[in-house]
């Protein structure tokens, strides 16, 4: 976490703030925590922190790489047969995927880990056609993750 950003605004709201930044997020309105509307919007769905790796420096403090995962859903709307909704879907998608990686790239994501900040990556990955329905919608889903470092001194 960045520092003076502490416990005041959680990682769930840092990262649903931050991808309301993104210009095609109108096409969905809003993203709800564990929750997919069926017919508008998305959900983001956490799936928690894993150690990547650790080390240990002179003093005893130890740094700790990990990667937090979040799945997301993305209901769109996608008529039954319909090529163009579903082109301009899989577009919007990707676009999405290159805007996270610019984000990244240009240090403008949100950042959780408090040493190495420069070496802090977000990706979205796995885009893809979840499911649709003959009512109209389609569920679109994407896997956000992030890789940061956490450095724990010895008290």
């Amino acid at each position: 976490m960045e520092k003076g950003q502490a416990a005041e605004q959680g990682a769930l709201e840092r990262v649903r703030e931050w991808l309301k930044s993104w210009p095609g997020y109108g096409k969905i309105g809003e993203i709800r925590a564990d929750y997919t509307d069926q017919t508008t919007g998305g959900g983001m769905y956490p799936r928690g922190i894993t150690e990547l790796g650790r080390s240990r420096d002179i003093l005893g403090g130890a740094a700790v790489r990990q990667r937090l995962d979040f799945k997301l859903n993305f209901v769109l709307p996608k008529a039954p047969g319909e090529d163009l909704e579903a082109t301009e879907n899989a577009e919007w998608l990707l676009e999405f995927q290159q805007w996270v990686q610019r984000q990244s790239a240009e240090g403008l994501a949100p950042r959780f880990g408090n040493t190495g900040q420069e070496n802090e990556k977000w990706i979205a990955a796995g885009g893809s056609l979840q499911q649709a329905d003959e009512g109209g919608f389609a569920v679109y889903t994407a896997t956000l993750s992030t890789e940061f470092t956490i450095k724990y001194e010895v008290i």
